[in-house]
């Protein structure tokens, strides 16, 4: 059984490395270019896991956290920040929009 993941950044390059390093993973990667996507994709999958950064345009990641943690069958899908911020004060802000982990770019393959 294949885990379905989202990844939103608004890096097409970040975008790929992860759905590259998931993919040889055997994970199936959907992906979203900013938190605004992100929730439109939402709308017509049921993800595992969902990976998010948190600079974005249109909806940030903290926004885009709090809006996913707001629908009800989400709850409970974990979400980490894969970002290049490493500040105590925002790694807090993401645990209490929601987040579940954070990992540092640039990211190691076999970790993520």
């Amino acid at each position: 059984m294949s885990l379905n993941i989202l990844a939103v950044d608004d890096s097409r390059t970040m975008r790929d490395m992860v759905r590259l390093a998931l993919g040889a993973a055997g994970m199936t990667v959907t992906t979203a270019d900013d938190g605004v996507h992100g929730l439109e994709v939402l709308e017509g999958m049921a993800p595992d896991a969902i990976i998010s950064d948190i600079n974005m345009p249109r909806l940030d990641g903290f926004g885009f956290i709090r809006a996913v943690r707001a629908i009800e069958r989400m709850r409970g899908v974990p979400i980490l920040v894969l970002t290049t911020e490493s500040a105590p004060e925002l790694k807090a802000r993401a645990r209490e929009a929601g987040a579940t982990g954070w990992i540092v770019k640039p990211f190691d393959p076999g970790k993520l």
